[in-house]
């Protein structure tokens, strides 16, 4: 049970005898849908997962993982890895990314704070330049959001503005990156005609340009630091439409994977590059794939590519993506408080006396999700909350090779080591991410997506039957869907096709509840899942 006040003391359970090792797996991506062709999960082999389902519906659970259920702002946002993981490790709802920044802008406390007054300073001299993800997806970023910031920045004094936009195609349909892009330039002239100076300044697709995440690919953010701060891309236009448009002519081009491009004036020269004096805003409000753009525009001993040049500038995040490393050291909204998560009550419940034993938290997943049960589980806090209590360890993911031509991914060598974890008796929790629906879900690869699924469930029974040998408990649950709906559908929930008849793949997180399954010999007779706390979303 969890604990209350002040106090570190967690509360014995009332049947539940102490010393039972817990294996917790989060699937990721993996909702409950209706069945059909397209829902990779139940076209897939997955034994281990339809055992749990069938042969224990006493404990097993369909609940929500998106919307007010884990603090985003109205039930058609979808949940994400980040806020599923941030409600899973605090056991507790957080107001998340979306609804702290649509708060402090309907309230007009974004205006008011240290953020914004911090890059205010540059607004007579300077310019303001924008830089994030530009879809309506609402899990990384808001158009609205944007388009409010910009108004609201300019009538704060910005009078010259550049947006660098990131097109989608993941979060939202692929394809969508045009009405996107004519949206913004509507609302840029809009503001031309009232005398500020807003313009474009320069683009890529999210998964080519900027958008990496935990330093697997330094190159991705080049690319962006190249054509927002350089003002050098290969591909230059007079105009975004233009170059989406363009760009997207080639026929294995996409959304997500567009190239770099810079807009320039009539004499080719870039219309936006980031000098000295310039204000920075990053407007995403999600942190993971921000943090390695955030550490090249702060960090002044940055060595993980050649910057050309470092502009003396004032940046700021949505919010701050890193509260451990405090990065950005300035941010426009305050993050959520996470305090007194699972893990710190775990180390501070750990120590046996005289023997020195120590109760271990051993977490394991693939370096693309590695993040989600460390950083984003403790509350959005990197590092350990005591080294000599747990472990975290990193299975590296192939360099180069996409998710769908490996859809496998490393789910077995993460069950591997999360099942030698449990076995050595250690380690009291052990939990672990698999990312293959996720992941290869985002590819748009139904046939690779179903080896993903199957691979993930061959995973999850490595874990259960360790936990069988041990005596232990097992929760098997997940942070959002995705796997469960490869298609776009109709209101009637039919799937859609585009004018030449091919079906329009859904490559985003979906709004379909996620399982969780409680079981194992250690498991008390009687006791129901929702009392286990804090695992439930």
């Amino acid at each position: 049970m969890c604990s209350s006040g002040n106090s570190w003391k967690l509360e014995d359970h009332p049947k539940l005898r102490k010393g039972k090792i817990i294996g917790l797996v989060v699937l990721d991506g993996w909702g409950e849908a209706d069945p059909d062709k397209y829902n990779c999960i139940h076209v897939a082999e997955t034994p281990t997962m339809d055992s749990l389902k069938k042969g224990a519906p006493d404990r097993w659970r369909l609940i929500r993982a998106h919307g007010t259920a884990v603090g985003l702002p109205t039930e058609d946002d979808m949940g994400n890895s980040e806020v599923g993981h941030n409600a899973l490790g605090a056991g507790r709802i957080y107001a998340q990314g979306a609804k702290l920044v649509d708060l402090a802008l309907a309230s007009g406390k974004i205006y008011e704070g240290k953020g914004f007054r911090y890059i205010q300073q540059c607004f007579d001299k300077g310019t303001l330049h924008l830089i994030g993800l530009l879809s309506d997806g609402g899990v990384h970023s808001r158009l609205d959001q944007l388009q409010f910031l910009l108004k609201g920045a300019s009538e704060h004094g910005a009078k010259r503005i550049r947006v660098h936009i990131l097109t989608d195609g993941r979060d939202v349909l692929d394809g969508s990156s045009v009405g996107f892009v004519e949206k913004l330039e509507s609302d840029l002239a809009k503001l031309r005609e009232k005398g500020v100076d807003a313009q474009i300044a320069s683009g890529g697709g999210r998964m080519y340009v900027t958008m990496d995440r935990y330093e697997n690919d330094w190159g991705v953010v080049k690319r962006g630091w190249d054509a927002q701060v350089l003002g050098q891309a290969p591909h230059k236009f007079q105009n975004a439409v233009e170059a989406v448009k363009k760009l997207r002519e080639d026929p294995n081009a996409n959304d997500q994977y567009l190239p770099p491009f810079v807009i320039v004036d009539e004499n080719g020269n870039a219309v936006g590059p980031i000098v000295d004096g310039d204000a920075v805003v990053t407007f995403n409000f999600r942190a993971d794939r921000m943090v390695m753009l955030a550490k090249a525009l702060e960090n002044e001993d940055f060595d993980k590519f050649d910057r050309v040049r470092f502009p003396r500038i004032h940046y700021a995040g949505m919010l701050q993506y890193d509260g451990e490393l405090k990065l950005p050291s300035h941010y426009l909204v305050s993050p959520p408080e996470i305090e007194r998560t699972s893990g710190e009550y775990l180390v501070h419940n750990g120590v046996r006396t005289f023997a020195c034993r120590l109760i271990h938290i051993f977490l394991c997943s693939e370096t693309v999700k590695f993040g989600h049960v460390t950083f984003f589980w403790n509350g959005n806090r990197s590092g350990y909350f005591n080294s000599e209590m747990e472990e975290y360890v990193e299975i590296p993911s192939d360099v180069g090779i996409t998710f769908n031509v490996q859809p496998k991914m490393k789910a077995l060598e993460i069950a591997e080591k999360a099942r030698d974890a449990i076995l050595s008796e250690n380690f009291h929790q052990v939990r672990i991410n698999l990312p293959n629906g996720d992941m290869v879900g985002h590819t748009g690869d139904i046939e690779a997506t179903i080896e993903a699924c199957k691979a993930a469930d061959q995973a999850v029974k490595i874990m259960i039957d360790a936990i069988e040998q041990v005596g232990g408990i097992y929760v098997i649950t997940a942070d959002h869907g995705n796997a469960e709906d490869m298609v776009k559908r109709d209101k009637k929930g039919q799937p859609l096709f585009d004018k030449n008849g091919n079906i329009q793949i859904l490559t985003s997180h979906t709004l379909h509840p996620v399982p969780i399954a409680i079981g194992g010999p250690g498991l008390a007779e009687g006791v129901n899942s929702a009392r286990i706390c804090p695992m439930v979303v």
